[in-house]
C-alpha cells in the first residue's frame, strides 16, 4: 500500500480541493467562501439545504460547511441526507451558542466537527483543512478497509494457525488500553492490517487511523509532516499544513518502519508523545493532541539501541506492549485459508475457482520470504495468467516452481557457531536470493521489485547495499 503521509499532508495542488458553503444567509456564505477561495480551495454556495442536495447530486464535494438553523430543511437534517447518500463526504457545522448543544449531538451522528459563530478566517480554514485531511486518509484506506472485510462476519483478519491467534488475542487485549503498541516482524506479515485491527476494536474505532511509512519520509521534512507548519514558516511554505499528528487527533498513528526514524527526530517525538502537545513549525503554540501510538518495524531495534542508532527513551516509550507478528512459514495451515481467500477476490472476473493439488501443494511447501504479501502477489498474478476454472502448476510464478519445500531443506552450516549466528547466516541467504529474484523477474527494474516486495524503494536499495547488489547487472 502507498505511504499516506504523502496525501495526508501535501498542500493544495493544482487540482483544487471542493468544499460546498450552505447558509441562508448569502452574505455569510460568501464571506466563507471568500476566506476558503484565499485559502486555495474551490469554494461554491448554496442558500438551502435543498439546493445543496441538488448540487451534490450532479457535482462532488470532499467538505460540506452548513449552517445548523435553515428554514424548511435544517443543517443537522442535511447531515443526514448527505450521510445516506456518500457517507464519506465531510460535514462541518456552523452554529450560534444555543445551537451548541445541538452541535455535539450532531458529532454524534456522523458530522465531522462544528464551530461556533462568530468565528475567525484562522479558525474556519484550520477545521477544514482538518477535516480535507481526514477525508484523504479515508480514500486512501479504502483498500485496507477492504482487506478487513470478509462477508458477514465483519472485518476480520483471515487465519486458523494459534501462533497467529495469540497475536491476535494479544491485540485485542491491548486495543482496551490506551497504551502503545510495538509489532515486530518480518516484512510482509501484515503489521499493517494487525494495526488497523487493534484501531477498529478499540473505542478510538469512529476516528483517524493515519498510517506514516517512516521509510519513505526525507530527513528534512519530518517535522513538518508529523507536526505541521504555518504559512511562511520557511522558503516555500506558501501556505499552512496540518501535520499528521492533528489529523489523526482523537484515532491512531501508525508508524510503519519506526527503525528508519531519523536520530535527529526522536527527541522531538518522544516530547511530543509525552507531553501530548505539538508545535507546528513557524508557531509559537503548542497544541494538544490526543493520539495512540502503534509503531512496527522489521529491524531488531534493541540492537539499534544498544548501538546508539535509536534512542532508548523512546523505544522503552514505545515497546509498552511488543507484539511478535508470526512469518507465514511459522503459521501452519494459514497459507490454505489465505489462498481460498485471494482466490475468490482475484478469480472471479477470469472465472478461477479451485486450485490444482499439486499447486496447492507447492504453495504449502514454500519457504514465503516475503510472507502473506507475496502470497496475494502470487495468487493475483496467476489469477491474472492463468485459465479457468482452475489454476494449475504452470500458473505459478517461477520463483515457487524452483523452491524446494521447506521441510526437506538441510542447514549445512547448523553445527557452525551459535544459534544466532547460525540463523543470521541463513536469513542473509534468504534476503540475498529473494532480492536477486525480484530482480531477474522485473529485470532490475527497482521500483517494479519495491512494489512486489512491499516495500519502500529506499527499503529495498538498502537490501541491494548490504549485499552489494547492483540493478544495473539485471537490465536487458
Amino acid at each position: 500500500m502507498q505511504a499516506v503521509h504523502a496525501g495526508a499532508a501535501q498542500e493544495v495542488t493544482a487540482r483544487r480541493e471542493r468544499v460546498l458553503v450552505v447558509d441562508d444567509e448569502p452574505d455569510l456564505a460568501e464571506s466563507c467562501a471568500y476566506f476558503l477561495e484565499r485559502a486555495g480551495y474551490e469554494a461554491r454556495c448554496a442558500d438551502s439545504a435543498q439546493e445543496a442536495l441538488e448540487i451534490l447530486r450532479k457535482e462532488s464535494f470532499s467538505v460540506v460547511v452548513s449552517d445548523v438553523r435553515m428554514p424548511r430543511m435544517s443543517g443537522m437534517e442535511l447531515l443526514a441526507a448527505i450521510r445516506e447518500r456518500d457517507p464519506d463526504i465531510e460535514v462541518l457545522l456552523l452554529t450560534g451558542y444555543p445551537d451548541l448543544q445541538m452541535a455535539v449531538s450532531a458529532i454524534k451522528q456522523g458530522a465531522f466537527d462544528y464551530l461556533a459563530k462568530p468565528y475567525g478566517e484562522e479558525e474556519l480554514i484550520e477545521r477544514v483543512a482538518k477535516a480535507m485531511a481526514h477525508r484523504r486518509v479515508k480514500d486512501q484506506n479504502e483498500g485496507l478497509r477492504e482487506r478487513l472485510r470478509s462477508g458477514v462476519s465483519g472485518r476480520r483478519l483471515i487465519h486458523t494457525s494459534k501462533t497467529f491467534q495469540d497475536a491476535v488475542a494479544m491485540l485485542e487485549r491491548a486495543a482496551r488500553t490506551a497504551a502503545s503498541v510495538l509489532l515486530i516482524g518480518e516484512s510482509g506479515t501484515g503489521k499493517e492490517l494487525l494495526a488497523h485491527h487493534l484501531h477498529d476494536s478499540s473505542d478510538r474505532a469512529d476516528k483517524p487511523f493515519v498510517p506514516v511509512d517512516c521509510a519513505s519520509i526525507p530527513v528534512d521534512l519530518f517535522e513538518s509532516e508529523l507536526f505541521g507548519h504555518k504559512k511562511g514558516a520557511f522558503t516555500g511554505a506558501a501556505s499552512g499544513k496540518l501535520g499528521l499528528f492533528q489529523v489523526a487527533d482523537g484515532g491512531t498513528l501508525f508508524l510503519d518502519e519506526l527503525g528508519e526514524l531519523p536520530l535527529e527526530f526522536q527527541s522531538k517525538l518522544l516530547r511530543t508523545i509525552q507531553e501530548r502537545t505539538v508545535r507546528q513549525i513557524g508557531s509559537s503554540t503548542q497544541r494538544d493532541v490526543d493520539v495512540r501510538i502503534v509503531a512496527a518495524t522489521n529491524r531488531d531495534l534493541q540492537k539499534d539501541v544498544e548501538e546508539g542508532k535509536f534512542r532508548s527513551d523512546l523505544f522503552y516509550r514505545l515497546d509498552v506492549v511488543r507484539i511478535a507478528v508470526p512469518p507465514l512459514r511459522d503459521r501452519q495451515g494459514d497459507v490454505d485459508v489465505l489462498v481460498a481467500h485471494f482466490l475468490e477476490r482475484f478469480g472471479k472476473e477470469p472465472g478461477i475457482i479451485r486450485i490444482a493439488s499439486e499447486a496447492a501443494e507447492k504453495l504449502r511447501a514454500y519457504h514465503w520470504p516475503g510472507n502473506v504479501r507475496q502470497l496475494r502477489n502470487a495468487i493475483e498474478r496467476a489469477c491474472a495468467l492463468g485459465n479457468a476454472p482452475e489454476l494449475g502448476l504452470d500458473d505459478l510464478p517461477p520463483e515457487l516452481l524452483s523452491n524446494e519445500p521447506t521441510a526437506r531443506v538441510e542447514v549445512v552450516d547448523s553445527a557452525v557457531g551459535t544459534f544466532q549466528e547460525m540463523k543470521a547466516r541463513r536469513i542473509a541467504a534468504m534476503e540475498q536470493t529473494y532480492v536477486e529474484g525480484l530482480l531477474k523477474n522485473h529485470k532490475g527494474n527497482v521500483t517494479h521489485c519495491s512494489e512486489e516486495a512491499g516495500m519502500a524503494r529506499s527499503a529495498f536499495q538498502k537490501l541491494m547495499q548490504k549485499y552489494a547488489i547492483r540493478s544495473a547487472d539485471y537490465r536487458g
